[in-house]
């Protein structure tokens, strides 16, 4: 049997790929992922002795089976929990605190990518990074792609898709799939919308004294919506040091997406001291930034379809079929794509 988990190696893929190399070590599991690293927006980067996670800020608590996963199944040495609370602040930029996380907020030493690699770790699959595939088709009843570089991988048993729903419409838009499900698989998926979000990384050389992590505007009416503290995960900012993570509203990120980047940072670390109160943050020692055009669905995706899928052995997943923008429901949904695919076998 040969098991093929296509298109991303999110944390959905990942713990989908777990699943059925715990229970069906036999599987031919391949993954083919367009960048160069793991566990999508889920993504860590390092500079000099800094470790900062720049997409996704950390795995929440909320799914007690990825609670038990990721504490006692899998390797939890380098686990670290942020303790420090979560503040709020409205649309002038007034800092309050009172907003209630009981869950626990996670990350590893060495980044959230770990997520990914802990899961493939055990596993038996093939990763191919920067693989991007261009062209699905159905052959019978099996299943083969193309990727940008004119190789075909397959044929394969059953295909999963762990892109964002846009990006996964439009493979299956253009796929060699006769099916009369296909045109309402298309449309189900084609109708997720999503947010999207531009991100700044802001460096300082000293620490700053405030009793939080983060910030989260709850009114979203301010162009930031989150700002965290890297220093407050174990291990990722040196003593005396300030990385601080802001991502924009919804609104400013569509509006400036395509704007000069430097700008775009220099707006954020502006809106960063004033929010803080503290106009060192204005002049940060170096930055970094990343664009997620397709960050946070919106909702989930109508069942029916996806459901009409697999009887043709298409397993789409992601924190888009969960209808969460959150890493636990993305790996959540993974571990149930996973179990499906073996029930399947």
């Amino acid at each position: 049997m040969c098991i093929r988990v296509s298109a991303g190696a999110g944390a959905g893929a990942a713990a989908a790929a777990f699943v059925v190399n715990e229970a069906a070590p036999d599987a031919d599991v391949t993954v083919l992922e367009k960048s160069g690293g793991l566990c999508g927006r889920a993504a860590t980067r390092r500079r000099d002795d800094l470790t900062y996670d720049y997409g996704a800020n950390y795995l929440k608590s909320d799914d007690e089976r990825v609670a038990e996963l990721i504490t006692e199944t899998l390797d939890d040495e380098g686990l670290v929990e942020v303790t420090e609370p979560v503040y709020t602040f409205d649309a002038d930029g007034e800092v309050s605190p009172g907003r209630d996380d009981d869950e626990h907020k996670w990350s590893y030493r060495r980044g959230l990518t770990q997520i990914a690699k802990r899961l493939f770790g055990p596993t038996d699959a093939t990763v191919h990074r920067r693989t991007r595939v261009e062209t699905v088709r159905r052959v019978g009843e099996r299943w083969e792609l193309d990727d940008a570089d004119g190789e075909t991988w397959g044929p394969f048993d059953v295909l999963l898709m762990n892109p964002p729903a846009p990006q996964t419409a439009e493979l299956l838009r253009g796929a060699e799939w006769e099916s009369p499900v296909r045109e309402s698989v298309v449309d189900a998926v084609g109708d997720v919308a999503y947010r999207s979000v531009w991100s700044a990384v802001l460096h300082y050389p000293f620490a700053v004294d405030v009793p939080y992590y983060g910030l989260i505007n709850t009114d979203k009416e301010h162009p930031v919506g989150w700002i965290s503290r890297e220093e407050c995960k174990a291990g990722h900012v040196p003593d005396g040091e300030t990385l601080l993570v802001v991502q924009a509203s919804p609104g400013w990120s569509a509006e400036r997406y395509d704007d000069d980047p430097a700008a775009n940072v220099a707006d954020l670390a502006a809106h960063t001291a004033s929010i803080m109160e503290d106009d060192r943050l204005a002049d940060p020692t170096w930055t970094d930034h990343q664009g997620w055009r397709y960050a946070l669905p919106e909702g989930g995706v109508a069942q029916g379809p996806i459901d009409s899928a697999r009887r043709e052995d298409l397993y789409l997943l992601g924190d888009w079929v969960a209808g969460e923008g959150r890493i636990h429901a993305a790996i959540a949904n993974g571990l149930d794509a996973g179990e499906r695919v073996v029930y399947g076998l």
